[in-house]
């Protein structure tokens, strides 16, 4: 395409050709006012005068069109998906196609915004979408935007200045005016809560739209909790209510609420709410008793010390009562063993008794040990006997009332002999020894010890093994309560790195938490995990085989999941959600019903918190950029039963428009955006020709005058 133009090149300075002119048309006037002969024709010369010196030039471009582009913003949210609006916006979708496809020059964009997965952000966000598809369009080529939404945007600039184009934006509106909804609204919602107190939560419900003659102002919420029965309160509309969220476990708890449904409502998605909340314990008490001091005293003390949930209360005997070294008991520095405090009046303060290389010594009353037995039987408490060489002795505390909660009794032996700690099959299984860094089945990495008193095991689980396969580490659990014995004090070579050391930390940890009852070290075991509508569900067991576990959707439906078998004591098996809720999982064990609970779906309340058609949020900035706002029903209200019905503004594309919107049309502005491919330039008035053409006037002037 070719396109023609005259440039100006002045020969003088441009305030000196400004003054030429001046004088030339001052002369001129002054002729014409003296009504001198020949004034016309010397006007005529000085004005050819002043072209020549203009040094006008043709010039002639040759310009490829570069098109304009339309974007067309296709809002996929999840209220999108309400109702008939899926099939209104791909009846849309298609009118568009036809319309814009019938413009000539014209490249359109389609861009999917807000389509919710795991990593999308929370609500609808148009205009962010719009900014990346805008990276790569230029501004001068930019026709103007389409949007094809409910109204329901979360991200609308404050004015057309912040979109960073000029060009009309246009929003075609899936849904009907007045639409009528109802939703939980969380006003107050813990994150997190002590494990065995409450906090609460406080919500109300709020109602969007035209309210139906037949909608109830009273309500059925309905509450369930896990391990616990689904709980029924009546509530009304705009009520705010209190209610109690307990913390029975560490790790996450849910509390799901559901609203009974109203007729006429647009969607009952939004009438269920999850909270999470984590489950926090407060800090651990461990009470920690050594015997005789020895170099692996102090790897006990730094490991509880060093964990910031643990609060520690350490003695250590270092004057037993049958000593006698003449001393004074004035020039003593010892602190005298509060017994009675601890073993009477406090013992059910504690989480964990460890017995460090203790041997009874009159030291403890013998109604102390069978407090210490009552207390693990009765009271859930956590015993753990690390032994020493005086477990097998006279003074063992296996001849006091502590007898019945041991779980290995001694042979009397002592086996001072270098070995390597193994694990034993139930070892490979269990959460405390599963996975040590180091822990191949026959031939482990760790540094050796060199003592281990020998024991007959009478009840519990070997998951240890070390001198001539004897048991290292036996775990029991005894009424209420949880028990372990490490038949061997030499765990602190691991802490010094001797021959290699070992991972004493991991194991010990592992073994203190095991007593204390973490949820996440329990040999007996089954965990839901969630990601968007896919379910995975984790069984761990001590056993070879597990019995189905029972599905519970929240719509009531239940059936059976078989599962299969993933690793050493693990087994595993994934399913697909059929809707949105919270899904629980049910199975038999040895130690009891297992449950778990997961919430399916991509959970996100500012999305789902309104849902009602709506052009209020969108239209202050639509009108400021010269669009428009028009609903895809004729009328307003979905008058025919077909989706696909839906009428779209027809598309025209203006030049030098200032309206670009009206009742029944949109506007695209024609940017005219161009490359020039080639310049051709032609002088106008230089040369011989000029010069005589000049020459010629002035002569014809003075001749004329002359007359």
């Amino acid at each position: 395409m070719s396109n023609w133009s005259i440039d100006f090149a002045p020969m003088l300075p441009l305030p000196v050709y400004i003054a030429a002119i001046v004088a030339a048309a001052l002369l001129v006037a002054i002729l014409l006012w003296r009504r001198s002969r020949g004034a016309l024709l010397r006007a005529l010369a000085l004005t050819a005068l002043i072209l020549a010196l203009a040094n006008p030039t043709l010039r002639q471009e040759e310009r490829e069109n570069l098109g304009n582009i339309a974007i067309v913003v296709l809002d996929e949210s999840t209220s999108q998906t309400l109702a008939q609006r899926p099939d209104q916006a791909k009846a849309i979708r298609a009118d568009l196609e036809v319309k814009l496809g019938r413009i000539e020059n014209l490249e359109v964009k389609w861009v999917s915004s807000s389509r919710p997965n795991d990593r999308s952000r929370a609500g609808t966000n148009l205009f962010t979408d719009l900014n990346q598809a805008l990276a790569d369009t230029p501004p001068d080529r930019l026709a103007g935007v389409i949007m094809v939404t409910d109204g329901q945007v979360h991200d609308v600039p404050k004015a057309a200045r912040d979109l960073g184009f000029d060009a009309p934006v246009h929003t075609l509106l899936t849904g009907r005016p007045n639409e009528f909804d109802r939703r939980i609204e969380l006003i107050k919602a813990p994150r997190y809560g002590i494990v065995g107190q409450s906090r609460d939560i406080e919500l109300k419900i709020q109602e969007t739209g035209k309210v139906p003659a037949t909608a109830n102002a009273s309500l059925i919420l309905k509450v369930r909790r896990e391990g616990a029965a689904d709980e029924d309160r009546r509530i009304t509309v705009g009520e705010t209510i209190t209610l109690p969220m307990s913390f029975p476990h560490a790790g996450q708890n849910i509390v799901e609420l559901e609203l009974s449904p109203t007729p006429g409502e647009l969607t009952q998605a939004n009438n269920r709410v999850v909270v999470v909340a984590e489950g926090v314990r407060e800090n651990l008490r461990v009470l920690l008793v050594s015997g005789k001091p020895h170099a692996g005293e102090r790897v006990w003390r730094n490991l509880l010390k060093s964990d910031a949930a643990v609060d520690l209360v350490h003695f250590t005997i270092l004057r037993p009562p049958q000593k006698q070294d003449g001393t004074p008991i004035n020039q003593l520095s010892l602190i005298a063993f509060p017994t009675r405090e601890l073993f009477s009046q406090k013992i059910r303060e504690f989480d964990l008794i460890v017995f460090d290389r203790y041997e009874h010594r009159g030291i403890l009353q013998l109604l102390y040990y069978d407090n210490i037995a009552r207390y693990v039987e009765e009271h859930g408490g956590a015993l753990l006997v690390a032994a020493g060489e005086a477990y097998a002795g006279p003074q063992s505390i296996v001849r006091t009332p502590l007898f019945p909660v041991l779980p290995a009794m001694p042979t009397g032996e002592i086996m001072e002999e270098p070995f390597r700690a193994r694990l034993t099959k139930d070892g490979e299984r269990h959460p405390v020894t599963e996975n040590l860094p180091g822990a191949d089945l026959d031939k482990p990495t760790w540094g050796r010890w060199y003592r281990q008193v020998d024991v007959i095991p009478e009840r519990g689980r070997s998951i240890m093994r070390g001198v001539n396969d004897k048991p290292l580490l036996v775990l029991d659990r005894k009424g209420k309560g949880r028990v372990a014995l490490l038949t061997s004090d030499h765990a602190w070579l691991w802490a010094r790195e001797f021959d290699g050391g070992g991972p004493h930390t991991q194991l010990l940890r592992r073994l203190s938490h095991w007593l204390m009852k973490e949820p996440d070290l329990e040999e007996e075991r089954l965990r839901a995990e969630a990601s968007g509508l896919n379910l995975t569900v984790i069984r761990r067991t001590m056993g070879d085989n597990v019995p189905g576990v029972t599905v519970s959707e929240p719509g009531g439906k239940s059936s059976t999941l078989e599962l299969t078998k993933s690793g050493e004591g693990r087994f595993t098996a994934t399913m697909k959600a059929t809707q949105a809720g919270l899904y629980k999982f049910e199975t038999d064990s040895p130690t009891g019903k297992l449950t778990a609970v997961v919430h399916a779906g991509i959970a996100d309340p500012r999305e789902m918190s309104e849902v009602t058609a709506t052009d209020d949020r969108l239209r202050p900035l639509i009108e400021e950029t010269g669009g428009g706002v028009y609903w895809t029903k004729s009328d307003g209200v979905l008058a025919s039963s077909d989706p696909a019905s839906v009428t779209v503004p027809r598309v025209t594309l203006l030049t030098a428009a200032r309206v670009l919107s009206g009742s029944s049309w949109m506007g695209l502005r024609d940017r005219e955006a161009y490359i020039t491919r080639g310049v051709s330039l032609t002088p106008m008035f230089t040369g011989f020709m000029a010069l005589a053409a000049l020459l010629f006037l002035i002569t014809l002037a003075w001749w004329r005058e002359g007359r």
